[in-house]
């Protein structure tokens, strides 16, 4: 007989934070609590991804959370759609055990396209003339309402952005609540994003990141209530643990001062321009992705980045093989950054010609990740809050808005708190726990969170339920 699961991915969590998390804890009381292995790198889009085909990004392909489509000959972060994820789902191999398996999926990324039964995420209402609104997208389209009606609008702007906070969490969590109520799924996925928000911003050793733990285990309270009430086993996992750091490392203006990143201009901002590049990088937490176009330029591109103070590591194709990273769309190298570093997607060399959008939360027109957009400009906060008092007017007027917000260099250096490299100290690094004690083990590796799972359910790849 099959067994229900709800499976929380509590975004950085780590043994050090469940010190203030008793109802999280809880979870394991009758059950059990194991060290987690994550990927290389262990950033959300490349850990989910081994979590649900237990693979390594060598198969998978999802390299980061974004990287260079070589076809298109454009950068792209936070794609959406499930056909990105290569190899058999969780699910997929579920369904062979037991065809009539439901699954929902509220907010684990690559949710579009997904073959599930219910699915939640975020996605903007894009208005014609330019606008971005608060909202979601479900399938089937009647669980928008259903959960719209009941919970309100999903709440973007603390989804992600300087106002990112408790709200969003809190939606996602009763948004799993009504599902399961409504539809008791054999599986229920919940992404819950707080605690990447203080912690990258004030670093995982500061104050507010205790307050942040404190906050969500109130907020997972009800949630984990429900759970037990279904009789559900309940895991709750994280995909990589957040550390402190201090140091911005600009890859991308190294390659430009070198002659290798090269851009175009228009109206007097400069874009990069990939095409024409012989190197350039695409940032991502701790980790860069260097796509170089000459093999030629193999050699002294790595030696340029290997002297960059800041970087670690610098991984040629034996290198990449050695984490499960050899993937066609992987950098030639990738760059891993030392422990207290992390890697800035500028190019550019003056500020004054800087893109529009390098201001604003902008997620998928940025070559690379922004963790400045967590904060308002820290050279100018105050400005930078009338700026988003004034577009939430125009916003609410129903006129075309800017919210420009972010700093730049100076918000660069603000960012207290980073991840994607190994980490160094497994209290830093991420955990598991269940409620299932029949399950126990000390530690397991990433690639094996799948086949925990399905064992936890009653499935086996022997013979189907048991």
């Amino acid at each position: 007989m099959t067994k229900k699961l709800v499976v929380l991915d509590v975004v950085g969590l780590t043994p050090r934070l469940l010190a203030h998390m008793p109802k999280l804890r809880a979870v394991a009381d009758g059950g059990f609590t194991a060290q987690l292995g994550t990927v290389l790198p262990a950033v959300t889009c490349s850990v989910q991804s081994t979590f649900l085909t237990g693979e390594l990004p060598r198969s998978h392909g999802v390299v980061g959370n974004g990287w260079y489509f070589r076809d298109l000959g454009e950068v792209f972060l936070w794609r959406q759609h499930n056909a990105l994820v290569q190899g058999e789902k969780l699910w997929h191999t579920a369904r062979r055990l037991r065809p009539d398996y439901t699954v929902a999926n509220v907010c684990w990324w690559y949710a579009m396209g997904a073959d599930v039964n219910w699915t939640v995420t975020p996605r903007p209402v894009y208005r014609a003339d330019g606008r971005k609104e608060p909202d979601c997208y479900t399938d089937p389209p009647e669980l928008h309402d259903a959960l719209t009606d009941k919970l309100g609008t999903f709440p973007l702007f603390t989804y992600w952005g300087p106002g990112a906070g408790i709200p969003s969490s809190r939606w996602i969590c009763q948004a799993a609540e009504q599902i399961l109520a409504d539809h008791s799924p054999d599986l229920t996925l919940v992404y819950v994003p707080h605690l990447d928000y203080d912690l990258q911003r004030f670093g995982a050793s500061s104050l507010q990141a205790a307050v942040a733990a404190k906050e969500l285990d109130e907020v997972l309270a009800p949630l984990l209530a429900a759970a037990r009430q279904r009789d559900a086993t309940v895991v709750a996992l994280s995909e990589y643990g957040i550390t402190d750091v201090s140091q911005p490392v600009d890859i991308n203006r190294l390659l430009r001062a070198e002659g290798l990143l090269r851009v175009y201009t228009q109206d007097g901002m400069e874009h990069l321009d990939p095409w024409t590049s012989r190197a350039f990088a695409v940032a991502d937490h701790q980790i860069a992705h260097v796509y170089v176009k000459d093999p030629a330029d193999l050699p002294a591109v790595a030696k340029l980045c290997a002297g960059l103070p800041g970087v670690a590591e610098v991984l040629d194709a034996e290198g990449k093989a050695a984490y499960g990273l050899d993937h066609e769309r992987a950098g030639e190298l990738v760059l891993v950054a030392e422990e207290q570093a992390w890697f800035t997607y500028y190019y550019w060399l003056d500020d004054a010609r800087a893109p529009d959008y390098a201001r604003l939360v902008e997620i998928h027109r940025k070559p690379g990740y922004d963790p400045a957009e967590l904060l308002f400009d820290p050279a100018a906060p105050g400005a930078a809050k009338r700026r988003a008092g004034i577009a939430l007017a125009r916003k609410k007027a129903g006129m075309r808005y800017l919210m420009s917000v972010v700093g730049l260099d100076a918000g660069a250096q603000a960012v207290r708190g980073s991840h994607g490299r190994l980490p160094a100290d497994p209290a830093d690094g991420p955990v598991l726990l269940c409620s299932d004690a029949a399950a126990a083990r000390e530690s397991l590796a990433a690639t094996e969170v799948k086949g925990l799972l399905l064992e936890l359910a009653g499935l086996t790849e022997g013979g189907g339920a048991s």
